[in-house]
């Protein structure tokens, strides 16, 4: 693939959403990173329901923890972090080839420090009715995926 985008989700907590966001990794042949602890089990019934079969073709690296993964990639990797608290909106960043899109899990999101130590690279989805605290964590993989997919002309 030509953007060759790495999907990170830290600690997810859902198997359902982590077996759709595999299945989207699968479909934008993008690889998905689980940061532990998961919140399931990788054989968890419900994982596999939402990631049909397709599970076994999937690129899926595991990290034993966030600072393990932090550690793995290169330093000047292309990285983004999602946060609902971030100044800057998902649609003024620029992606490059091989960016690294990083999520927190469904209930916290990220850590407050890494956000802070990545202001930057912070971006986040735009919600258009404040009734609204979030979106769900599958959905807004599937936003930021495709957005960066949109960008790179893939």
């Amino acid at each position: 693939m030509p953007h060759s985008l790495h999907v990170v989700l830290v600690e997810p907590e859902i198997p359902q959403n982590t077996g759709s966001i595999g299945r989207l990794c699968l479909a934008t042949g993008s690889t998905l990173h689980l940061v532990e602890p998961l919140g399931f089990e990788i054989t968890d019934s419900q994982l596999k329901r939402a990631g049909l079969d397709y599970w076994e073709h999937l690129k899926v690296v595991k990290h034993s923890h966030l600072e393990a993964f932090l550690k793995a990639i290169p330093i000047d990797t292309p990285k983004v972090f999602f946060s609902k608290k971030s100044g800057h909106i998902l649609f003024e960043h620029r992606f490059e080839p091989g960016t690294y899109l990083i999520f927190g899990k469904e209930t916290a999101g990220l850590p407050e420090s890494l956000i802070n130590a990545h202001t930057t690279e912070t971006v986040r989805i735009p919600l258009y009715d404040a009734r609204v605290r979030s979106l769900n964590l599958s959905n807004a993989v599937s936003i930021a995926v495709y957005e960066a997919i949109r960008q790179l002309g893939a």
